[in-house]
């Protein structure tokens, strides 16, 4: 069988699954990135007679595909600001929205001497990873209370040969050394906002396979962990250093006075390209 015909037959197989999880459209890109890793990273042209083995894994794929499984955990990788990351199931699945949230920690680190940035909730380490390689002088924490989430952040930036970012469970701040106190330039959090009694609303695709706690604190309104963040971020900011809080539009108007009843100041709800989410951002 030649790519074109599997190709043909994974889109019918994926249509039907994809209207259901709110993904209508998007069968042709999907079952081309799967072959395109099936094959192991080889571009296929249509022509081509995919050996057996190749179609075999490729069916498994499209299997998984299309009970919902998101794409990254099916070929074990995602992109992020270029770096090719590795990912397991049971891991939360970096946004592309989180690359404002880096390219704002990482444009308030340049010029600074030594710099420090604290990741929060890192789990796969892209923000910290990002930082890390895009300025060398910084020392780099990424912190959270998933080891599972750790070790696969600890083993993307030994493939990427970054050594200046540690990454460290710890609830929060807990688990930083005390000498680090006062010491952060830049602290990021993309937090788990949605209110609990809004999870069972996501779509399928996320609440059936991220984990819970990556998608909710289990508060009211979503906003238990960037309450904490404001009120403990300041012991661990330096002065003139900043809080980066990336989160939906309408919560501004809540973590506004927040900030601003903590001391920080400069307060702003900052967007990339796509406005999703908003970094909201604050200056101790």
């Amino acid at each position: 069988m030649d790519a074109e015909e599997l190709l043909a037959q994974a889109k019918k197989t994926l249509k039907s699954s994809n209207e259901r999880f709110g993904f209508k459209g998007e069968e042709e890109d999907q079952a081309w990135e799967l072959l395109f890793h099936a094959l192991g990273g080889e571009e296929p042209e249509y022509e081509d007679e995919i050996p057996a083995g190749v179609k075999r894994r490729f069916d498994r794929f499209i299997a998984r595909r299309a009970t919902g499984e998101p794409i990254a955990y099916i070929v074990g990788e995602v992109e992020f600001r270029d770096l090719q990351l590795g990912i397991k199931p049971g891991m939360f699945i970096p946004r592309y929205t989180s690359e404002f949230l880096a390219h704002q920690a990482i444009r308030r680190l340049h010029g600074r001497k030594r710099p420090v940035h604290v990741d929060l909730a890192t789990g796969i380490g892209p923000v910290a990873l990002s930082s890390a390689q895009a300025v060398p002088a910084a020392q780099v924490w990424g912190l959270d209370i998933s080891q599972k989430a750790l070790n696969q952040a600890t083993a993307n930036a030994a493939s990427l040969g970054l050594r200046n970012v540690r990454f460290k469970r710890s609830d929060l701040f807990s688990a930083l050394s005390p000498g680090l106190r006062g010491k952060a330039d830049v602290v990021t959090i993309h937090p788990p906002y949605v209110p609990r009694k809004e999870v069972a609303d996501l779509p399928d695709e996320i609440k059936k396979f991220e984990p819970g706690h990556t998608l909710s604190d289990g508060s009211h309104d979503g906003l238990g962990l960037v309450r904490r963040v404001v009120a403990e971020g300041r012991d661990w900011i330096r002065p003139g250093g900043w809080l980066l809080i990336e989160i939906v539009p309408s919560e501004f108007r809540t973590i506004r006075p927040l900030l601003r009843d903590a001391g920080y100041r400069d307060i702003r709800s900052t967007h990339g390209q796509l406005r999703h989410t908003r970094v909201i951002t604050g200056r101790v």
